[in-house]
């Protein structure tokens, strides 16, 4: 591999092929690359724009470094999103996560702590006393006693201690925060995966399609990496390797229309607050309206074979009845 017909081909404009990208990502993985030349790398790739290709071999270049966990059989879930939208909201990805597992599905929960939002999904679970979990052989155990499992992303991905002070460095917007939500070492074959922009979503979608995943790609009115209750939202359904896009009108499904303001949280302990209501079967109204949509959607994909509107009725009725994994609690 020559890096610097690597470099010139990006900064004009043109994509890397697959197997040009795995080889460029495994030498940024092992260190190979100099600091200039791995800086170099992320901002082209983000100028002219990160192809699916690109992504994919970025995507199997890390997983093959990662603690993978094994064993595992059977339909399995993650919810989660790039996050970067900026409006400090609920986290409502983690909600619907213990919403599923407690309507009887595996959930394998991917996440680590806020980096841009009040509250990240690692914060949540720590604060509700389930565990961090940090070693692949916990995570079938965890799953068979309630459903639920969180994978702690630092603690699966060690190779990412030798990126971390060059995404620190440049400060901004990388193919790795597209990396993320693709990086479940427990390889879930469900899930659903928010974007804080709608253009994102194309891009998300055709690797989720070539990994095999079903999947759907959600990005919410208001500019949120959720669907809301605030206008229709914008989906993208991956099955089978093919995608399929389109609107989803909240007032369809009997959801009352809110202002995004209503869904934030000021804090990490109103976030964590807030939590602790919603799963115990109160809170506001357009949090509530808002894990619902997402769950049915959620419950949609796992439930193929029964209409968007039946999900979404059952998902109202989940969220109002609470979760027992704190029911009557706090």
């Amino acid at each position: 591999m020559n890096m610097k017909n690597v470099l010139n081909k990006v900064s004009e404009g043109k994509n890397l092929e697959y197997m040009e990208a795995r080889e460029v990502f495994a030498a940024l993985f092992e260190g190979d690359l100099t600091p200039a030349q791995s800086g170099a790398l992320l901002m082209g790739l983000k100028m002219k724009g990160e192809c699916a290709d690109e992504l994919l071999a970025a995507v199997e270049i890390a997983l093959g470094k990662a603690r993978l966990v094994e064993g595992l059989e059977g339909t399995r879930i993650d919810t989660c999103g790039t996050g970067g939208d900026g409006k400090q909201s609920f986290n409502c990805s983690t909600a619907v996560a213990f919403f599923l597992a407690d309507l009887g599905y595996k959930v394998v929960k991917h996440g680590n702590k806020a980096v841009s939002s009040a509250c990240g999904s690692a914060d949540v679970v720590d604060a509700l006393g389930l565990p961090l979990l940090k070693e692949p052989e916990e995570v079938k155990a965890e799953l068979e006693q309630r459903n639920f499992a969180f994978i702690f992303a630092p603690h699966f991905h060690p190779a990412f201690a030798r990126i971390a002070p060059i995404r620190q460095e440049l400060g901004m917007r990388t193919i790795f925060n597209f990396m993320g939500p693709l990086l479940n070492p427990a390889r879930p074959t469900h899930q659903i995966l928010g974007v804080a922009r709608p253009e994102f979503a194309p891009l998300m979608a055709d690797v989720l399609a070539k990994r095999g995943v079903t999947a759907a790609v959600v990005h919410g009115s208001g500019g949120f990496d959720e669907l809301t209750p605030c206008g229709p939202c914008q989906i993208t359904l991956v099955k089978d390797g093919k995608m399929q896009e389109f609107t989803l009108d909240p007032d369809e499904y009997g959801f009352d229309r809110c202002e995004p303001s209503d869904l934030a949280c000021k804090n990490k302990e109103d976030a964590i607050a807030m939590q602790k209501k919603v799963l115990n079967g109160t809170g506001p109204q357009p949090i509530q309206d808002m894990v619902a949509l997402n769950l049915g959607l959620a419950l949609s994909l796992l439930q193929p074979e029964k209409e968007l509107k039946e999900c979404m009725d059952k998902a109202r009725d989940a969220v109002a009845r609470g979760a027992g994994i704190l029911k009557d609690e706090g």
